[in-house]
């Protein structure tokens, strides 16, 4: 443990079974949003669960009763404000998606409440996600006035349809936990209480699973991810891109005053 993940200070590590990691999300004050170190941390975490010999399978969860509540409104701020903050996210964006996309270990992720921004990303990203009852998964990327990049373009349509991803990306609704099950959209929906031994109990059978095989099929489906890179690569630069507008600035001041936005319908696009 020392040796692998010493030096991480908003993820936390426990063993819940024999060679299965489980990494959760610790910023409870702020709901566990990412700021600007668990954002670094959820990209470089699957790089080295790839290479640490003693993890078979890896959970990802959040502290408490919540998943992750997004992202740190002060670095969305920054980023509006500064290229190299925004040239820095934007690499860690892209990262963190391909990262886990090749992390050869599968990884499953117990989600329960809210669920946003890059905590997201690994929820719907995992090999295996479980949501709670409870959970309230939102893209909440056009409420912020910016495109839906993040995991968004190169999951949503292969796991639920484009028709259904259209409606979530595009409004921004909420899918709960039992709906998300229902379209697709996670592979399990459990009761409140059950979702953290339901998610050490898969985990546990692809630890104990034969290591080639698990890995190899895992290797084998996400190449229908990596064909999807150019659609993801497009979708993470329009979104950054975004960050430049007047459109982000009015989401994110509307956010932060905790009002309705009110977009200028005369975009010049």
């Amino acid at each position: 443990m020392v040796k692998w993940y010493e030096s991480y200070e908003e993820l936390v590590f426990d063993w819940p079974a024999e060679r299965v990691l489980r990494v959760t999300m610790n910023n409870p004050e702020r709901m566990n949003a990412a700021n600007v170190r668990m954002h670094y941390e959820l990209t470089r975490v699957w790089r080295d669960i790839d290479a640490d010999p003693d993890v078979s399978a890896a959970i990802i969860r959040g502290a408490g009763d919540v998943f992750s509540a997004g992202g740190d409104l002060e670095m969305v701020r920054e980023m509006t404000q500064d290229f190299e903050t925004l040239s820095r996210v934007w690499k860690e964006a892209r990262d963190l998606v391909y990262n886990l996309i090749n992390c050869s270990k599968p990884v499953v992720s117990a989600i329960e409440g809210p669920a946003v921004g890059a905590g997201l990303v690994a929820g719907l990203l995992a090999d295996i996600s479980i949501a709670s009852r409870s959970a309230r998964i939102i893209d909440g990327h056009t409420r912020l006035g910016v495109a839906a990049g993040d995991h968004a373009a190169i999951v949503w349509p292969l796991l639920c349809g484009m028709a259904k991803a259209k409606y979530y990306l595009l409004l921004c609704e909420p899918v709960s936990g039992e709906e998300a099950e229902r379209i697709g959209l996670v592979s399990l929906c459990t009761e409140p209480e059950e979702l953290h031994q339901k998610s050490v109990e898969v985990a546990t059978k692809l630890a104990r699973g034969a290591p080639s095989a698990v890995r190899w099929t895992k290797y084998a489906l996400n190449n229908w991810l990596r064909q999807a890179g150019p659609t993801f690569d497009t979708s993470l630069a329009l979104e950054f891109l975004g960050f430049n507008g007047r459109d982000a600035q009015e989401g994110l001041s509307s956010l932060t005053e905790k009002r309705r936005p009110e977009f200028n319908p005369e975009s010049p696009l």
